[in-house]
């Protein structure tokens, strides 16, 4: 049984096929199994598909045929038989739940975990496990890069069966990729580049620098193709991008936080911000959001999960309730100030009023430019 990834393992056919011992096996289990080129691995609740884009940049700068496959740009199972030197898999963990035995990346990147789809996998243990399938079966001489300022990420990559290399954003790191005296440095304290000439400096965007860097300097890449290819990286949509300015008020589209993890994240780039979030939640107590209050002038909550929302913000973040994208547009416009940011990190997942994250992000993009073109009149 081949599963597409978004079908859970309580599934009647899942279920059937377990009692009955037929094999389970995704298509990323089945396409690098069969590779016969290296192939590297990247996962994380956050930040996967800017970091599997970046490590093909990183190759494809030092002239590597480089496949950015799996969750984006080419189905796995086509990219495995297209002549690529190395091919660049984002794989999520629904993905790696139905991996077996011949999953076995060259080199696994493990960026983050945190709680996420545990209506799909039933509970956070079970979601870290299967994050945890990226590496498992690597042999002796493949690589694990691991985020060490995550806690259970550093835990998992004990258990390793092949070589480890850390990265750190934390200014007290002295090993792995890191950063020193405002530059991304190598292990051995090269510099990769000056964090004053990237496009993109925020904490999470330098994580992010950083593992790729991990990765793609041992996958083909050079130091001055990574330099190269870091300088140039733009932004993905719907990923912190700013998409207008109204009387001193910025607006970000980080439709991609479909999780509290990214939200929080997101936030945390910004001095003051009017919140929009909500959803359909993925079986996650949003409470954990409360702490963002110190940060929030306002919350608007949308969606299923609006009621969530407001409770998790209760006493602590003036809040309201929006049915439409373009009320939530309008009423975060109205609780601003200038300087502000009104920021849609919505924190939950798009399907209750939209089909994707991306559309979700659209209809915010839309309903923005058509507020700030009704307020210049």
């Amino acid at each position: 049984v081949v599963p597409s990834p978004g079908v859970p393992p309580s599934h009647a056919v899942m279920i059937a096929a377990l009692n009955q011992g037929v094999p389970v096996r995704g298509d990323i289990d089945l396409a690098v199994g069969e590779s016969s080129v290296p192939v590297v691995a990247v996962t994380g609740t956050n930040g996967k598909t800017t970091v599997t884009t970046l490590i093909a940049a990183m190759l494809e700068a030092n002239g590597v045929r480089a496949g950015a496959a799996g969750n984006i740009g080419w189905a796995v199972m086509d990219a495995q038989q297209r002549a690529f030197d190395v091919l660049v898999v984002e794989v999520s963990s629904f993905q790696l739940h139905s991996t077996t035995e011949t999953f076995s990346p060259s080199v696994s990147v493990l960026l983050n975990i945190a709680e996420d789809h545990t209506d799909w996998h039933g509970s956070f243990g079970e979601y870290s496990q299967d994050k945890a399938r990226v590496f498992r079966r690597q042999g002796p001489g493949d690589l694990l890069v691991y985020n060490s300022d995550d806690p259970i990420v550093a835990s998992l990559a004990l258990e390793a069966p092949g070589r480890t290399l850390s990265f750190s954003i934390d200014p007290g790191a002295t090993s792995g990729y890191r950063i020193h005296n405002g530059a991304l440095i190598t292990p051995d304290g090269d510099r990769i580049a000056r964090i004053a000439d990237l496009p993109l400096q925020a904490p999470h965007d330098l994580a992010n620098a950083l593992a790729a860097s991990a990765a793609a300097l041992n996958s083909g890449a050079n130091i001055e193709s990574v330099h190269a290819a870091l300088l140039s990286f733009a932004r993905l949509h719907h990923r912190a991008e700013p998409i207008g300015e109204n009387q001193g008020v910025a607006f970000i589209n980080d439709s991609k936080a479909t999780n509290p993890h990214a939200t929080i994240t997101a936030v945390g780039g910004y001095e003051s911000c009017v919140l929009i979030a909500g959803g359909r939640n993925k079986g996650i107590d949003l409470s954990i959001l409360r702490p963002l209050s110190k940060k929030l002038r306002g919350v608007v909550a949308i969606g299923e999960c609006a009621a969530e929302i407001e409770a998790a913000f209760d006493g602590t973040t003036p809040t309201r309730v929006a049915t439409t994208m373009k009320d939530a547009v309008r009423f975060a416009a109205e609780m601003s100030k200038p300087g502000d940011v009104v920021l849609l990190s919505p924190a939950c997942a798009s399907f209750d009023w939209y089909q994707s994250y991306e559309e979700r992000g659209d209809s915010f993009v839309s309903e923005v430019e058509a507020f700030i073109a009704g307020a210049s009149q």
